[in-house]
């Protein structure tokens, strides 16, 4: 199972926020092309980076961090927020960004989603943030009616990349992943699973472990990675041991 650092951009800055809540951010760099090089050197095999102020401005607003943090790494990574067209999508594969990540289109813009997964097969991967199992969306502002579960199941034979889970209450907040609703998800598609949000401490990587049979190949961390409450490196000795049972 991948452990995947999270870079959040504000600002040009390295942030993370409580819930999702732009005005509970906390500052912890003032460089994300530093810090994204800091995770490559620590053994991170990918990163997740997320445009925080593209998610809230509906179009890429932090590019040019972006594109340094692209240029100072050799791994693969990921990167969402803001993706509402098809050339937000192109300007950032031809910047060499290996995944993006749609979240907000799923609700509002279904059309967009299908042609994405179509024309950039192995290259988008679809968030599902979600609170109380509803999908959120705009930031995670607004909450739909939409089950998280059944709308990944009318994607998943459109064969995304991977389904990223987020459980919006916990994201932030250290109280641990929602192991229930990430394996529930796991279990009702054939398509990879990430584990996001409330990551604190190594159980929480253990409690994710016997999620791998179920299809979930990696969780994202941030908070505690910054916070200093997850050892990035025991938790990449510990999933390399799970992975040898």
């Amino acid at each position: 199972m991948l452990v995947i650092p999270a870079i959040d951009l504000k600002n040009g800055q390295c942030v993370r926020l409580r819930q999702g809540l732009m005005d509970q951010a906390t500052v912890y760099g003032e460089d994300p092309a530093a810090m994204a090089r800091r995770w490559q050197e620590a053994g991170a095999q990918w990163l997740h980076v997320v445009d925080l102020d593209g998610a809230f401005n509906k179009k890429p607003t932090n590019d040019q961090a972006v594109e340094k943090i692209r240029q100072s790494i050799t791994i693969p990574m990921q990167l969402g927020g803001g993706l509402r067209t098809l050339a937000h999508l192109e300007m950032y594969l031809a910047m060499g960004i290996d995944r993006l990540i749609l979240g907000t289109s799923v609700l509002k813009d279904r059309d967009m989603v299908v042609h994405a997964l179509e024309r950039f097969p192995g290259r988008i991967a679809i968030a599902l943030d979600a609170r109380e199992g509803r999908l959120a969306s705009e930031g995670w502002v607004e909450t739909s009616g939409s089950d998280a579960v059944e709308v990944a199941q009318i994607l998943a034979p459109l064969e995304p990349a991977a389904f990223i889970y987020t459980d919006i209450k916990r994201d932030g907040m250290q109280t641990g992943p929602n192991i229930a609703a990430t394996k529930r998800l796991a279990q009702a598609v054939a398509i990879p699973v990430i584990a996001s949000g409330g990551v604190a401490t190594i159980k929480d990587i253990e409690d994710l472990l016997p999620l791998r049979k179920d299809g979930v190949i990696g969780v994202i961390t941030g908070k505690a990675l910054y916070a200093g409450t997850l050892d990035f490196q025991a938790a990449l000795q510990l999933t390399a041991s799970f992975a040898k049972h």
